[in-house]
């Protein structure tokens, strides 16, 4: 198995890679784990195939972490690794530590992660922990040092997200109200959705909608 191989491997379920690496002291991981890849949600296409799938047809809860246990479970499986999650704890896996050690996520502006492939919109649906080294591609530079404009740090209608970290409650209560219902909860966080990168990633209003009605409960 090399990276290519892989990488199509993954794309082929519906997912993408977001960033990898070989494991050192530290990480969180058994020293059998040679290479650890970091999975997100395959764009465009991932919110129609999503609903096209038996954890979203048979109305239980958690459909899309139960689809990540699946298709992310039989891709470690199949290639003789195991599966992390970000939502299987405590103990919680660091995957927000692992994100950044990938070279492929750093802090932006507003403090959130972002994402080479998915801007502000990234999102790790798990990660495949392989008993292989393989040979990596050389990470980019980090995307925010030549954006010129760093639209997120003006896109946040009540400042909730800024320079100094995240305001939640100051955010939950936006979306509670007429206009942020037909913002921020239709179509996704106005700073998220302002990143650059996130404008080409693909990602559909309706899933991160989705995604707003759980994080306003």
């Amino acid at each position: 198995m090399n990276y290519a191989a892989l990488e199509a491997k993954v794309r082929a379920a519906q997912l993408d890679i977001f960033g990898a690496f070989h494991p050192a002291e530290g990480d969180g991981l058994p020293s059998s784990i040679k290479t650890l890849v970091l999975l997100g949600p395959g764009e465009p296409g991932f919110w129609p195939h999503l609903l096209d799938t038996p954890e979203w047809a048979d109305g239980q809860p958690d459909a899309v972490d139960r689809w990540s246990r699946r298709v992310i479970g039989t891709l470690a499986c199949d290639l003789g690794g195991k599966a992390y999650f970000p939502f299987s704890g405590p103990p919680w896996h660091p995957f927000i530590a692992w994100a950044r050690r990938s070279g492929r996520a750093w802090e932006s502006p507003v403090t959130l992660l972002v994402n080479d492939r998915a801007g502000l919109m990234v999102s790790y649906r798990g990660a495949l922990g392989l008993g292989e080294r393989l040979a990596l591609p050389q990470p980019g530079p980090r995307p925010c040092d030549t954006c010129d404009t760093r639209p997120c740090l003006s896109a946040c209608p009540v400042t909730a997200l800024t320079t100094i970290g995240y305001d939640i409650p100051a955010c939950k209560g936006y979306l509670s109200t007429e206009v942020g219902k037909e913002s921020c909860m239709a179509k996704g966080c106005a700073v998220r959705r302002a990143c650059p990168i996130s404008e080409t990633y693909g990602r559909l209003e309706a899933q991160s909608a989705y995604h707003m009605s759980h994080f306003a409960r």
